[in-house]
């Protein structure tokens, strides 16, 4: 590969979300004064995140380079690509671009966090804007979310391609086929770099049409004709919400929305036109118990399992406007996302505890994935040919097999890089090199508090929720040093009225420490307290062979 000339000008491409993971997309171009943000997503807290509610990118880089940005640019509404807006645009106040459908939803949610004076501008597919030196066009594509389009960017050092989430879908719900014929023209105008998708690289073959699922909710409807239906799936699937609606009309069917996020989009969604029923089939959640079982499909989230939502809420009897029961035929329409197995089996499990009839991806064709296959990636490298290629939207395994998948198809392995999360690419007409990182990362959402819980709290409520914890209260009579009482308080570590005997050792041993120290002329009680701490870990251990936390607290009297 050439070597790019440290006085040539090469535009910068950095990472601040959505390689080497699933979710929180999100990519900056910079160009000498001009920085352009694509996408800003959140993703769900791992296992490894207790009480954490929200990831969200760590945009730090752009807050220290504020005045250059331009504005943000959305490929489509779904969470990993909008949700981390609300949190980022109180900090970096700039214009935001996408389709109707995507800035509806963005509204919302900044209607929600209260953040006020934000520029929502619509584009329609095939419109272009200019930001600074960069030109975006906006390209139609397929995807599991109406307004999902791709972008080509027009750099002064050539065009960049940017796919966002798509798949190739001739027959989709809408009618808007992707425009692959606009796609194969910028191709052949000549593309400079790649930055295509990765999610579903490990599946052969071609994604099915979003139409097969209403075929096969069709024939569910009509094979349930005495049962209530209760569908969970994303409630940003506004195509697969259209077809529910359509087919409740057609089987007298009145509807009813369950969950937060699903009556607000749906609200949303219908304010604009993308979701079209008469208001006469929609009821409110709070009135179906006067609807026979026959009469009502309910609209549900909770596809993933996720705790407090609708789905899992009603599995788990803590949803009282749905009991479930034996005449429930319960459908799970979505596949789960990596991480999320055991949760969304937990609530298959209580459904059936439920006596509900169950149907779930594995058992029927009731979820297509918005991502594309082996094939219809090829298809993509084949009409755009990029001189350079990046693979992102996946865990490192999927980048990289999709660099694999690009190599077989002619591109040169030393003009393809796998990026990770802070990594700067410098991309000339001639070459493309990794740099110096900048800062990148997680920023963790809990409650009002953003970013203010870090690896040393989650680290205490890691340890908390493994060992329990274990309070020393000890009251010193700041006369004469000498020690008034000790208490000790255990929580999750052992149950006190069953371990009276190692409470009072715990206590003794205290006693002792303090014996042998001249806490009258103790000036700082600091190095007291890591005495305790100290002695009383190796005590427990030794007595129970478990590490809770330990906590002195000392007061003086």
């Amino acid at each position: 590969m050439h070597k790019i000339k440290t006085d040539s000008p090469a535009l910068k491409v950095i990472f601040l979300g959505g390689v080497g993971e699933i979710g929180k997309n999100m990519t900056a171009l910079e160009f000498a004064g001009d920085i352009l943000v694509i996408d800003c997503g959140s993703s769900f807290p791992n296992v490894d995140m207790p009480g954490i509610d929200l990831v969200i990118p760590d945009t730090s880089y752009l807050l220290a380079n504020k005045d250059r940005v331009r504005g943000i640019v959305l490929t489509h509404g779904h969470e990993d690509h909008i949700g981390a807006l609300p949190y980022v645009l109180k900090d970096l106040n700039v214009p935001v671009y996408g389709t109707k459908i995507t800035l509806a939803l963005v509204d919302a949610k900044l209607r929600e966090q209260r953040v006020e004076n934000t520029k929502l501008n619509i584009v329609k597919p095939g419109s272009t804007v200019q930001f600074g030196c960069f030109k975006v066009e906006f390209v139609n594509v397929s995807h599991s979310i109406a307004g999902s389009c791709a972008l080509a960017i027009t750099t002064p050092v050539g065009t960049v391609f940017h796919t966002g989430d798509f798949k190739v879908d001739f027959t989709p719900i809408d009618g808007n086929v992707i425009d692959l014929q606009r796609i194969a023209e910028i191709g052949n105008r000549g593309v400079l770099l790649l930055l295509c998708e990765s999610t579903n690289i490990e599946r052969k073959g071609s994604s099915m049409s979003e139409s097969t699922v209403g075929a096969s909710f069709d024939n569910i409807f009509a094979d349930n004709p005495e049962r209530r239906i209760i569908i969970a799936t994303f409630a940003s699937n506004i195509h697969r919400l259209q077809q529910i609606l359509d087919l409740a009309v057609k089987y007298k069917r009145k509807v009813a929305f369950c969950g937060r996020s699903m009556v607000n989009i749906a609200a949303a969604a219908s304010k604009i036109g993308e979701l079209r029923y008469n208001d006469d089939v929609v009821v409110d959640i709070d009135k179906i118990k006067n609807i026979d079982d026959k009469n009502l499909v309910i609209i549900s989230t909770g596809s993933q399992g996720e705790p407090m939502s609708a789905l899992t809420r009603m599995a788990s009897d803590e949803l009282s406007k749905v009991r479930l029961g034996y005449n429930d035929t319960v459908i799970l329409s979505a596949s789960p996302i990596p991480g999320n197995e055991r949760m969304v089996y937990n609530v298959i499990n209580n459904l059936y505890r439920h006596g509900c009839r169950v149907i779930y991806e594995s058992l029927a064709e009731v979820h297509v994935s918005g991502h594309a296959y082996q094939e219809e990636l090829k298809l993509m490298h084949s009409l755009l040919k990029p001189k350079f290629f990046m693979p992102v939207h996946g865990e490192h395994r999927h980048q990289k097999k999709h660099a694999e998948l690009a190599m077989k198809m002619g591109e040169a392995s030393s003009n393809i890089i796998v990026p990770d999360i802070g990594n700067q690419v410098l991309v000339s007409k001639r070459a493309m090199k990794l740099t110096d990182n900048v800062p990148a990362g997680a920023v963790l959402v809990d409650g009002l508090g953003v970013g203010d819980v870090g690896s040393t709290v989650l680290r205490d409520r890691k340890h908390l929720a493994e060992e329990g914890l274990f309070v020393v209260v000890i009251s010193l009579d700041s006369a004469d040093g000498k020690v008034n009482s000790v208490d000790v308080i255990s929580r999750g570590f052992v149950y006190a009225d069953d371990a009276e005997d190692l409470m009072e050792e715990a206590k003794k041993l205290v006693l002792r420490i303090s014996a042998k120290m001249d806490l009258k002329e103790l000036e700082d009680l600091t190095v007291y307290k890591n005495l305790i701490r100290k002695e009383m870990k190796a005590f427990l251990y030794k007595e129970t062979r478990r590490s809770p936390m330990i906590l002195p607290i000392v007061t003086e009297n």
